[in-house]
């Protein structure tokens, strides 16, 4: 994505990041003004999941198109229904078909019987686990040229501490409990919240799709960095061109399975739950929550481009996009409690944030390193707080 800043620096890593930055903070807005009760009537999961993904697939579409960024110019062409593509679509297609089994996973584990609480660790968390498995597999393969510096791995370390705050908290706040102490309430969080959190494992319907939603991603970030680390020499790393075939594919996925799953009732005699609000949502439709799509395209945009940041490990940008993620996801909160009376960021909220500070700081030292041994000079230390610099 061109950015006034040259590609790979680390002015363009934070103008990436502050784009993300605020387009998540829209998004975690308006997912809870939809269907937190803040307006009326409320959207159920399913219903606002359809609404915003038409709104963030169109706008996604538009732009691609408008901008010429199909033309990719891949290393070599390929024959492929008799027409001339890049080589490098018959996995880009694959990365987004991947995509379009994301983006519908991530709000169909909350309509399921897992814990919200359990099925958001994971999913974050996941993310990062697999950036680093993928530095580690293509390293073994050859393809990655660079070394994970150790400052990479302890901000995974601490990422992994930010995300799992709340798991780790509950059963520290269930021991004093029992002790006498009380500090559920001063902590916000109710003795017992993981009690049965984790029977999900029993569902298969929920385990099926939190097996797809991390095989999904694996996939992906795999393809994704194959793409960054393969290109040869003269050949250049066109995010852009990545991003609009992989779009292109994902939407005509999304369509094929919302066929699939409207017809289901008919064909397959299909009665979840589920199945039932998605067959009403197309039926009534609601242009605001369409509209609210905008910020989650725009969210696609940023989150490729971070992963696939030219000169980054794997490792090093999954962590930067869940950290700034769940800063964003911070800031909505805070937005929510100050402009909407909704329940302010919570303790382990807080606690959250001095890891992902302490995240941050290794990732600035990664960063300063990385600079180092390219030869460039020093970047400023303007990666504080969470590589989201607000200009």
């Amino acid at each position: 994505m061109r950015t006034g800043s040259r590609a790979g620096s680390t002015a363009h890593l934070l103008e990436l990041c502050g784009g993300y930055y605020f387009s998540y903070v829209l998004t975690g807005i308006a997912v809870k003004y939809f269907t937190g009760g803040i307006r009326e009537p409320r959207l159920s999961d399913m219903a606002y999941l359809f609404n915003n993904t038409i709104g963030g697939n169109c706008l996604a579409l538009a732009v691609v198109i408008a901008l010429g960024w199909l033309g990719l110019k891949g290393s070599r062409s390929i024959r492929v229904l008799g027409l001339q593509v890049p080589a490098e679509t018959r996995y880009i297609i694959p990365s987004g078909i991947c995509t379009a089994i994301i983006i519908p996973g991530t709000t169909l584990l909350y309509t399921l019987p897992i814990s919200v609480m359990v099925a958001m660790v994971i999913m974050r968390a996941s993310v990062i686990v697999i950036s680093r498995a993928v530095d580690a597999v293509q390293a073994y393969q050859g393809l990655l040229k660079k070394r994970v510096l150790p400052e990479e791995n302890w901000a995974v370390a601490f990422a992994l501490l930010a995300l799992g705050t709340n798991l780790m908290l509950v059963p520290l706040v269930d021991a004093l409990e029992a002790r006498g102490v009380p500090v559920s309430h001063a902590l916000g969080i109710k003795p017992g919240a993981l009690h049965g959190g984790f029977d999900f494992v029993h569902s298969p319907l929920a385990m099926s799709v939190l097996i797809a939603y991390i095989a999904a991603y694996a996939v992906r970030l795999y393809l994704m960095n194959y793409f960054k680390n393969t290109r040869t020499p003269g050949v250049t790393l066109d995010n852009r061109a990545f991003f609009a075939i992989e779009q292109v594919a994902a939407t005509a996925t999304i369509v094929l399975m919302g066929v699939l799953l409207y017809f289901g009732a008919h064909w397959f005699g299909w009665q979840a739950p589920q199945v039932q609000t998605f067959h009403d949502a197309v039926h009534h439709l609601d242009p605001a929550a369409i509209a609210s799509g905008i910020p989650y395209g725009l969210v696609a945009f940023f989150s490729v481009f971070l992963f696939m940041f030219q000169g980054r490990t794997a490792t090093f940008a999954g962590v930067v996009n869940r950290l700034t993620s769940l800063l964003a996801g911070t800031t909505a909160t805070l937005l929510l409690a100050a402009f909407f009376k909704q329940k302010p960021p919570s303790a382990q909220d807080w606690a959250s944030l001095v890891f992902i500070l302490i995240a941050v700081g290794f990732l600035t030292r990664a960063e300063q390193r990385r600079a180092a041994d390219d030869g460039a000079a020093p970047p400023a230390p303007a990666l504080t707080p969470g590589l989201v610099a607000i200009r």
